[in-house]
């Protein structure tokens, strides 16, 4: 594709300028009821920040072809892609078939930018016109799979199929079944000959979405509000721009990203991204909801893909992945961030978990202690109980273990209690017999199981009875900030430590990693703390739909 080819909408994009490093157009599909409603969502899509937008004009109700399509063509600030999805489609339309395509005529007649045909009809709709198409129309002929991503090969006969047919534009969305059937459509679109859009759907393909613009896509869909979509997984324009700041992905860009299941809840991008542009380094970081981290790690095999952060559960099937492994992470036995070495392409494996779990807890005894940060560690000699014998789990207990601590591992399972403490020289016991483990007073506690974590939030893994003999609660969980556990430990006096604390310092130590530059530690904390404020703000106790949605304001919101 030669600039001279590119159509009208991204003939005034400036690349490279400071402006944007792609060519990849940003596109809002529209999908109200009333012509009305379009028009101020129009206005809604070029103030944050859209190419061009999508008029689903399936969506419209008692709509009026020519009236209609007249003023939301020619009213609209922004270029329009007009799209008439019938039923058989994934659309909204039922009705009679040449009235559709008429419909579609009547919009390329009033000068629309861009129509969307079906492949399906794509020979039928090109007959109809007799070659009579305005000079600057294109024509997007889409193939829709909501069932699966087909093999490299199945995707580029259909592109050769839809090219065959005279469209100006290639579309192709299939659906992800496993994360690495985004690496199939990036094959294919990074050595498209036409122009080409193409996206994986679901939560799993969110990445072909947004590293659409590294590997040449001609453009990418994000919703003007969160869960309302044209097709699953689709993120917003807030997000596509200024989370994951679209316009700045290059074909150079590093990709990083947080490597976990479910990962949905993760807020690793807000800080990883906002560190990255802070600090001018060219890289995107993106949530990686993985099944199998083997299968993952085999396919995003090049050097595009430098660095991950491991979360539940995938921090010891990370330590298998690696080619060199840093001692404290072996002998851990899981890692919590993995990278790419520039030089050989090797997997190196750290496990930062507990630099940053265990320098907060220092942090919190050494305040209730009134003992200098000079001073000995406060957790020296104290009776430390980890609840949760799995990577976080470990991590901790090694901490305590490295700073003079007793340490006790409470777990489900009493076998794998028994293995990591005695790894600590420590003593296990299970989570059964935990509630009534009080040997002596002023304990430390440590939770670092998935119980109390969102959507769960209203369990606890310690009932309050058995919190009066801790001295301080630790949870690992920071989502929600205020778990269970952690309400019920201050009401009985002990001191609480957030797990948004060692978040926010294994945060540090990563930025470190990925980048090799000094970690902006002052924005860090301000983005994790807009963040969290978000949250508490407007009540992330709510159902999920409801907090997805108030979540895409988060940006706009701290602006």
């Amino acid at each position: 594709m030669t600039l001279s080819s590119i159509p009208l909408a991204t003939a005034d994009l400036k690349i490279e300028d400071g402006g944007r490093k792609n060519w990849t157009l940003v596109c809002a599909p529209l999908m109200a009821e009333t012509v009305d409603q379009m028009l101020v969502l129009m206005d809604k899509a070029k103030q944050i920040g859209a190419d061009l937008v999508e008029v689903r004009i399936d969506f419209l109700k008692n709509f009026s072809p020519r009236n209609d399509l007249n003023i939301l063509i020619k009213q609209a600030p922004l270029p329009t892609l007009i799209t008439y999805r019938p039923k058989w489609e994934g659309g909204q339309y039922d009705g009679d078939e040449s009235t559709r395509q008429e419909t579609l005529r009547i919009a390329m007649e009033l000068g629309t930018d861009y129509l969307d045909v079906e492949l399906k009809v794509a020979q039928e709709f090109y007959s109809s016109i007799q070659g009579k198409k305005p000079e600057k129309l294109k024509i997007i002929v889409s193939s829709h799979n909501y069932k699966n991503t087909p093999s490299v090969e199945e995707i580029g006969n259909l592109v050769a199929r839809i090219q065959a047919t005279g469209a100006d534009i290639v579309k192709i969305a299939t659906t992800s079944v496993d994360i690495t059937d985004n690496a199939r459509m990036f094959q294919v679109l990074v050595h498209s000959q036409v122009p080409m859009i193409g996206i994986v759907m679901g939560e799993r393909g969110l990445m072909s979405r947004i590293l659409s613009a590294k590997y040449g896509g001609f453009l990418t869909f994000g919703s003007i509000e969160a869960g309302v979509i044209s097709a699953p997984g689709q993120p917003t324009l807030v997000d596509l721009l200024d989370l994951y700041n679209f316009k700045q992905i290059g074909v150079d860009t590093k990709v990083h990203g947080v490597i976990g299941n479910p990962i949905g809840h993760s807020k690793s991008p807000h800080l990883y991204n906002a560190a990255f542009k802070s600090l001018g380094f060219n890289g995107i970081y993106l949530p990686l909801l993985v099944d199998s981290v083997a299968n993952f790690i085999n396919v995003y095999s090049s050097q595009d893909f430098v660095g991950y952060s491991y979360t539940i559960p995938h921090k010891e099937d990370g330590l298998r992945c690696c080619d060199e492994i840093d001692p404290i992470a072996k002998e851990i036995g899981a890692i919590s961030c993995m990278i790419r070495r520039p030089t050989d392409g090797k997997l190196m494996g750290y496990n930062v978990d507990y630099l940053g779990a265990i320098a907060a807890i220092e942090e919190a005894l050494r305040a209730s202690n009134g003992a200098t940060p000079a001073s000995a560690s406060p957790l020296a000699g104290k009776l430390f109980v980890v609840m949760g014998a799995g990577g976080a789990g470990k991590a901790l207990a090694y901490g305590g273990y490295e700073k003079g601590a007793r340490v006790v591992v409470a777990n489900r399972t009493y076998e794998k209690a028994k293995i990591l403490a005695d790894k600590v020289g420590g003593q296990a016991i299970t989570l059964a017999e935990l509630k009534d483990f009080h040997p002596e007073e002023g304990m430390i506690l440590a939770n670092t199981t998935s119980v109390g974590m969102k959507p769960r939030i209203d369990e606890t893994p310690l009932p309050k009875d058995s919190l009066k003999n801790y001295s301080l609660v630790f949870d690992a969980i920071y989502t929600p900030k205020w778990t269970r556990l952690l309400t019920e430990a201050q009401e009985c006096g002990a001191t609480v430590v957030f797990g948004t604390e060692m978040f926010i310092n294994q945060a540090f130590v990563q930025v470190e990693r990925f980048t090799g530059l000094p970690a902006p530690k002052t924005i860090l904390r301000d983005v994790d703390g807009k963040v969290l404020r978000f949250c508490l703000l407007f009540g992330i106790h709510l159902y999920r739909k409801v907090f997805m949605v108030v979540a895409s304001g988060m940006d706009k919101f701290f602006g």
